[in-house]
């Protein structure tokens, strides 16, 4: 089970949050002149490679915000939780590398 840190209601179980999808993806710069090749690009192709993943998460069973976390995927482990408005975070994937040697990833 993960445990997720909600910024406003503290340390609580995956269950309560929903996964919101990617975050800090570009929209087109003009939607108005956009083709179905680009507005399909930008709503579906995603790349799902192992590693950290920035996301957007909602406490949908406590205060009901949304935040951005960065989340290694084979690990699991969160590394870090910012607001939604904030820029990336800078993230060494350090961290996470040690952990897969750990569990043999």
């Amino acid at each position: 089970m993960i445990q997720i840190n909600c910024p406003w209601c503290g340390e609580r179980n995956e269950e309560e949050f929903v996964y919101g999808g990617p975050s800090h993806i570009e929209r087109p710069s003009n939607p108005d002149a956009s083709s179905e090749v680009e507005w399909s690009a930008y709503l579906f192709n995603r790349v799902n490679s192992q590693g950290i993943h920035l996301e957007r998460w909602q406490h949908r069973f406590g205060c009901r915000q949304w935040f951005n976390l960065a989340r290694d995927t084979v690990t699991h482990n969160i590394l870090n939780i910012y607001n939604i408005g904030d820029s990336k975070p800078e993230i060494s994937d350090k961290f996470s590398e040690l952990k897969r040697e750990e569990i043999g990833v």
